[in-house]
């Protein structure tokens, strides 16, 4: 049968023919009025001319999320050929002691709205939007025939959803999904993630190389880990040979999760290194001295609305670390809000670096993980940004 179509208006096929996968209300010139959210929708040119297929939502300003520019259908074959290619890829790439990644990153891989990690035998999947929701049992039989997972735990909630007009919902979509902290493998360390409960999906899969970066320049240093969830970065300094690593973060269970997974790589801490406070106040009260700061805090701005107030918290927080580190410190510092662009984010580190009265050299431009690619026709997947900076005077 054949598709309903979104009409663009006459010039605004521009972006679509240039493969960018969002159509945005103010481009559509006609649209079906009879349309579920997430239905499928051909978007043609204001002669009808066939430009993509796409989910269809009318409660959201991107009114078409594409997922092919081409006419084929989009079936349960057409997600397993994305789904098994996308993970062919990452698993060449990525070293052999690694059991944990990222297998689909929405857009970044062509498939909008859905975002899928691997941790070990298992997956973590969320439906973020109208399309990927509805179709959901379509790509959970692609997942089940081509990755071939002994349980899927899903976790589809937060303002992703909330803008798409979906509710929340978390539980177990295959298998038998652990109670327990699923055990991974990392560049060869050990790791437990709560699946069921953990930030994102469970584990911050996307700083994996920059937690490689720590333990390259470890060794002899006192660390920092701020916003240290469950002692990632902890965990990768002492391995990198570190005096001491303390991890500070707001939340007792995540920290006792980090007290396990420096325990599983044979790691001796004590209760003073792993501290439930707030950062800023830890920044300002403490007395330790530290000779390399790990900054990864969660996203200040999550909306464009928010982007002043966050940009303030983020020069706050550099600002307290640069004061903190001596001349030949090292800081890595970290913004994972979409809507503080790199530009931004660099300007914030000169304004607190000013304020500090530091000299501070930018050594490294950081950003995730590459499997968590970013399509090149859409720039606005990329979310991470930051710095490894050496604190010069």
């Amino acid at each position: 049968m054949p598709m309903a179509q979104v009409i663009l208006k006459p010039g605004r096929e521009k972006s679509a023919r240039n493969r960018h996968p969002w159509i945005f209300s103010g481009a559509i010139g006609q649209e079906p009025l009879d349309l579920q959210p997430g239905d499928l929708v051909d978007v043609t040119d204001a002669d009808g001319h066939f430009l993509g297929r796409g989910a269809y939502n009318p409660r959201s300003q991107i009114r078409v999320r594409i997922f092919t520019f081409i006419d084929e259908e989009l079936d349960l074959a057409w997600f397993a050929n994305r789904l098994a290619a996308a993970e062919a890829w990452r698993r060449r790439l990525l070293p052999a002691q690694t059991t944990a990644f990222r297998v689909c990153n929405g857009e970044g891989d062509g498939i909008p709205g859905l975002i899928l990690d691997r941790y070990g035998d298992g997956l973590v999947a969320t439906f973020s939007t109208a399309g990927a929701d509805a179709l959901r049992e379509v790509i959970l039989g692609a997942m089940l025939e081509t990755l071939q997972p002994a349980w899927i735990m899903e976790r589809s909630s937060g303002g992703f959803r909330h803008e798409e007009g979906l509710a929340d919902r978390v539980g177990a979509l295959h298998g038998e999904v652990p109670d327990d902290p699923a055990p991974i493998l990392e560049n060869g360390l050990k790791f437990l993630v709560d699946v069921r409960a953990g930030q994102k999906t469970g584990f911050f899969l996307d700083q994996r190389d920059n937690r490689e970066g720590v333990r390259r320049v470890a060794e002899g240093r006192t660390v920092l880990n701020a916003f240290g969830y469950t002692g990632g970065f902890a965990v990768y300094a002492l391995a990198g040979g570190a005096r001491r690593a303390v991890t500070v973060d707001a939340s007792r269970e995540a920290l006792n999760l980090a007290a396990r997974n420096h325990q599983a790589n044979g790691q001796k801490i004590g209760p003073e290194d792993l501290v439930a406070d707030d950062v800023f106040q830890f920044l300002r009260e403490d007395q330790t001295e530290f000779d390399m700061i790990v900054l990864d805090p969660p996203a200040f701005a999550k909306s464009k609305a928010a982007i002043n107030r966050a940009a303030r918290g983020y020069k706050d927080i550099n600002l307290l670390a640069m004061r903190r580190l001596p001349p030949g410190g090292l800081l890595w510092t970290f913004s994972c809000s979409g809507h503080i662009s790199r530009e931004l984010h660099q300007k914030i580190i000169f304004a607190a670096a000013i304020d500090a009265g530091r000299d501070v050299q930018i050594l490294r431009v950081l950003g995730h993980g590459f499997d968590h690619p970013i399509n090149v026709y859409h720039p606005e997947g990329e979310y991470l940004s930051g710095f490894f900076c050496h604190i010069s005077a």
